[in-house]
């Protein structure tokens, strides 16, 4: 369930996940681990699936000091993000076992966040962000919002041309990239935007769960005071 160590290869594998949901290949490590079950062949080769379960989680990158190859014949097929709100973006939730302290403040911010008597069920949650994450075609499911509505821990695209992913964080936006935050610029609180993030994740982030991110997103908040 979490990778310590990987293959070292010359050319670095299409297994890191964007914001948009999309798979690319850079070297760039970053700060958690996906799963969403066996995606290569035995070549380790990306095959035109994205999942094969439901649970999309995100697990620490080491633990009880497990070992695993990367893309080995059989296996799931390791991802990687550049923060946990990454992550949330690309539809996963944290992992149960790896990660069982943020599952329990994810699982309890979800439940506020829907009014629930009772804390929900991972398959019911799982459930819940598949059918808003993707659609019958695979595609990433937006919404649209405005800046001023959004919590902390939200990715938004602008209408900007190319489109670029932002992370909102202590009142700014932050420009994502595999290796961290670039830029950042001050949030415009009328302003409309793509939202990224699954609905119901916005909607925990919203009710108290804070993500973990990118030391770089700090680092810009330091800059600009």
């Amino acid at each position: 369930m979490v990778m310590a160590r990987g293959s070292v290869t010359a050319m670095p594998r299409q297994n890191r996940v964007t914001p948009f949901g999309e798979f690319e290949a850079t070297t760039a490590r970053g700060l958690l681990m996906g799963n969403r079950g066996i995606l290569h062949d035995a070549e380790g080769r990306l095959g035109p699936s994205r999942w094969r379960h439901k649970n999309w989680v995100a697990c620490a990158l080491s633990f009880r000091n497990r070992r695993r190859t990367i893309m080995a014949p059989g296996k799931y097929t390791e991802l990687f993000f550049c923060d946990e709100a990454v992550s949330l973006a690309a539809g996963h939730r944290p992992c149960g076992e790896c990660r069982r302290e943020e599952y329990t403040r994810f699982i309890e911010a979800w439940q506020r966040a829907q009014d629930l008597p009772n804390p929900p069920k991972s398959s019911d949650v799982d459930e819940a962000l598949h059918r808003a994450r993707v659609t019958w075609s695979k595609k990433q499911v937006r919404t649209s919002g405005r800046l001023g509505d959004l919590p902390d821990g939200t990715f938004v695209s602008l209408p900007e041309r190319p489109a670029s992913a932002w992370l909102i964080w202590n009142d700014r936006l932050h420009r994502w990239s595999h290796e961290g935050y670039t830029e950042h610029r001050p949030i415009s609180l009328e302003a409309e935007v793509t939202v990224l993030t699954p609905e119901p994740t916005v909607r925990a982030l919203a009710a108290g769960y804070v993500p973990a991110v990118h030391p770089t997103a700090m680092q810009c908040c330091r800059s600009a005071n």
